[in-house]
């Protein structure tokens, strides 16, 4: 799976949030046929996480979409395989803590420069995607650096898995 094509899974998920997908939309999008799902399911599971979870700018998006990717690739349906739960817990933190370190956290808010009172007061209403919004925000970066990390671990998970 995603051998070798991590930036262009970063294109793929900067180019839906282009589009004006949100930002978890846009990495999961991006994985949709990789792991066997129609993007109209993998959009819609991934809509309410945009904003850092409903606009309540919490979580990023795009760390999100890292983590429905993950749950997508190599979650578990046996409640009691702890082992599974361990590794895919594993798993995201190791994306999370490399999305952290590129861009200093992983809290939508933050990373959009917004203060606690900025970021709870600003609605449930998206902003309008014009040229000024692609030019005061990061997301188009966050999703792409995020689908490339996803990917890479991805492949490194099956390149393992083959050995």
């Amino acid at each position: 799976m995603c051998k070798g094509n991590w930036k262009e899974k970063g294109e793929q998920a900067a180019g839906l949030f282009r589009q004006g997908y949100n930002c978890a939309q846009s990495v999961a999008g991006a994985f949709a046929a990789d792991l066997g799902y129609d993007a109209d399911t993998i959009l819609r599971l991934a809509t309410s996480f945009g904003g850092g979870m409903g606009r309540m700018r919490q979580v990023c998006g795009a760390v999100s979409g890292m983590a429905l990717v993950m749950g997508m690739a190599l979650g578990n349906t046996d409640p009691k395989d702890q082992q599974a739960k361990t590794d895919n817990y594993a798993a995201i933190r190791r994306l999370a803590g490399q999305f952290e370190q590129q861009f200093g956290s992983i809290v939508c808010g933050t990373l959009l420069g917004l203060t606690r009172g900025e970021a709870r007061s600003q609605g449930a209403a998206p902003e309008q995607r014009t040229e000024e919004y692609y030019k005061k925000r990061p997301c188009v970066e966050l999703v792409r650096y995020a689908a490339e990390i996803t990917a890479q671990f991805l492949e490194e998970h099956t390149a393992a898995e083959a050995l």
